[in-house]
């Protein structure tokens, strides 16, 4: 089985973030600055034993390494800025390609969907617009990316290297895009790509007809009680202030029936982008350690009926941190959530190398 945690690259400073918002800023600006905006709203939440990182200190990048090996992670899912041949916060992943380290497998997601100020509170604030260009900007983008698919530590499934793309039904022509990437793939000496559609947030029903092996479900970790309807009526009336709030859910909920598969669930650890949208945000409450496990143990269940050479979870995220969206270790809780995963792991028989990758 594989265990892939998304890897979020914004911990060291560039001269886009700088223009945008200031001298110096990374995901810790927006983390550090966090305040509660209610009673009983838990905030901010700070890194305990990794600190304040900088991802361009190779020291890090070994210990978040070390930590995914302790929590059953398997693979990194590094995300990946492409705008027409612009690439942003591509600085970690570069370093991790051309040192060999560290050596923990890994693979990317392509994060296809136009930067704006959305969650700071700037919606209307077009940053940096995601474009297709079309063959000759794809067959750029695939160059670089093969130096990383000849990686050998690149994550593969039926030998050959795995690549998410986050949202693939905005791309013009989907199934264009397959065969192309797909062509381009064997022309290079690969067996072709393993490629995951990103589902769940964005309506698209057609990935498989259009060529993609895998989907992956994305779904927020919320629940819904009574109280919940009432907040929103309340905030549509424009008596309550937000953010919006949801019940951690106890369990991972069924996929919807029609999706084809094989389809791998996404568990978060926790969701709360406050320290980026202020009252415009959204958050799971009760987001507790214990829950974050049952969500786990739902999820496992979907991951046993996959094929077996397939089995796959993904956990959303490493470490996403202004969205309240983490496995590493925090002030409050710890090792907590990161041990609840590896022993959920270890009950489903699940914790150890990856035999996927082997293959």
């Amino acid at each position: 089985m594989e265990v892939i945690a998304h890897y979020l690259p914004q911990f060291h400073p560039i001269p886009e973030n700088d223009e945008w918002w200031g001298p110096g800023f990374t995901e810790w600006t927006n983390v550090t600055k966090a305040r509660p905006l209610f009673s009983g709203h838990r905030q901010p939440h700070l890194p305990a034993d990794l600190g304040f990182y900088d991802l361009r200190v190779p020291e890090v990048r070994e210990a978040q390494a070390d930590l995914a090996r302790r929590y059953g992670v398997t693979a990194f899912c590094y995300w990946h800025y492409w705008f027409g041949g612009r690439r942003l916060l591509e600085r970690p992943f570069d370093d991790v390609l051309s040192s060999g380290r560290p050596d923990l497998p890994f693979c990317v997601a392509w994060a296809n969907q136009t930067w704006s100020g959305i969650w700071h509170g700037a919606p209307d604030r077009i940053l940096i617009e995601q474009t297709y260009p079309g063959p000759e900007d794809e067959a750029r983008h695939f160059a670089y990316l093969l130096e990383a698919f000849r990686d050998e530590r690149y994550l593969r499934i039926d030998g050959r290297p795995v690549m998410f793309v986050y949202k693939p039904g905005e791309l013009p022509e989907p199934a264009r895009f397959v065969e192309r990437w797909q062509t381009m793939a064997r022309e290079a000496g690969l067996d072709g790509l393993y490629l995951i559609a990103g589902l769940g947030e964005t309506e698209y029903p057609t990935h498989k007809q259009d060529g993609y092996d895998a989907g992956v479900w994305y779904q927020f970790p919320f629940g819904e009680d009574r109280g919940v309807r009432v907040r929103e009526y309340l905030m549509g009336k424009g008596l309550l202030r937000g953010p919006k709030r949801y019940p951690y859910r106890s369990d991972f909920p069924p996929i919807p029936a029609g999706q084809q598969g094989p389809i791998f669930p996404s568990v978060y650890p926790n969701w709360d982008n406050t320290p980026r949208s202020g009252r415009g945000g959204v958050l799971a409450t009760g987001a507790t350690p214990e829950r974050f496990g049952s969500e786990v143990r739902g999820a496992l269940r979907l991951v046993q009926a996959l094929p077996e050479a397939e089995r796959v979870l993904v956990i959303k995220s490493w470490n996403e941190w202004a969205e309240g969206n983490y496995l590493e270790p925090d002030r409050e809780t710890g090792h907590a959530r990161g041990d609840t995963l590896a022993r959920e792991l270890r009950r489903a028989g699940f914790l150890g190398e990856s035999a996927i990758r082997r293959k």
